[in-house]
């Protein structure tokens, strides 16, 4: 049976995404740092669909921690099939009143644990010739996004990383797919502090699991890029038309 590591398995789209791996009868490797979270997911996964599982307690957003968990794969004598990195949070704010460590935490987290993952995990699947991969980027990774400054440059990485690494992987049996999503259903508002933003009052949120569906849907065909909702597909295309200095602005309104 082929084997799923999900980061930020605790909540949100993590969970989601552990729930339809599960579904299709993945064993799970878990990876988040709310290790109660984590069993009661794994527990209830294992007993409703027969799949062995895995927790892994573990906070990405410090230095080294991708390769300490790979390590410790690695001593448990456990390969990955298909890496999910989905763990990330972002902030709200402008960056000159913003909390360092937090800031490069998040940093640390959404762009160089991401990368050392799938570098560290990418060779084994390409000798196997068989794996897929998962980043979990943002409609804002399209568009500079004031006082979220550093969060969508972050998402404009993920993106880039993952395109570019597609092509890099063709022929090789290993696809790698970015998934974009809108504003969705989860706890990432509540954790960025942005209960007093515009975005909450005048955008459309997503089904945490429709959205997880369609990133799995697409990993499992080999797409490289999926942006999730019709709506949000629409809103990616007109930043190719419109004034830069005018997305920078609608960005801002929404995000202040």
């Amino acid at each position: 049976m082929a084997t799923a590591l999900v980061t930020g398995a605790s909540a949100g789209l993590g969970t989601d995404f552990a729930r339809i791996l599960a579904r299709q009868k993945y064993d799970l490797i878990l990876v988040a740092r709310n290790e109660e979270r984590l069993t009661t997911l794994a527990t209830q996964l294992a007993a409703e669909h027969g799949v062995k599982t895995y927790i892994i307690s573990l906070d990405l957003s410090v230095s080294g921690s991708a390769e300490t968990l790979v390590k410790d794969l690695k001593s448990k004598g456990l390969s990955v099939d298909v890496l999910i990195n989905n763990a990330g949070y972002g902030m709200h704010g402008p960056v000159v009143d913003a909390d360092v460590k937090t800031l490069v935490g998040m940093l640390q987290l959404n762009i160089i644990t991401l990368t050392e993952l799938t570098r560290l995990l990418l060779p084994n699947m390409v000798a196997r010739k068989n794996g897929r991969i998962m980043n979990v980027a943002s409609v804002a990774a399209f568009q500079p996004g004031p006082w979220m400054a550093g969060y969508y440059a972050s998402k404009a990485y993920v993106l880039s990383f993952s395109e570019a690494l597609a092509t890099e992987l063709k022929g090789t049996g290993v696809t790698i797919t970015a998934l974009c999503p809108g504003p969705t259903k989860t706890e990432f508002f509540d954790r960025a502090k942005m209960a007093s933003s515009k975005m909450k009052e005048v955008l459309f949120f997503a089904e945490s699991m429709a959205c997880a569906e369609t990133g799995v849907n697409a990993m499992m065909q080999g797409k490289s890029l999926v942006v999730d909702g019709v709506l949000n597909r629409i809103l990616v295309q007109s930043y190719r038309i419109l004034p830069r200095s005018f997305v920078r602005f609608l960005a801002g309104r929404l995000n202040s």
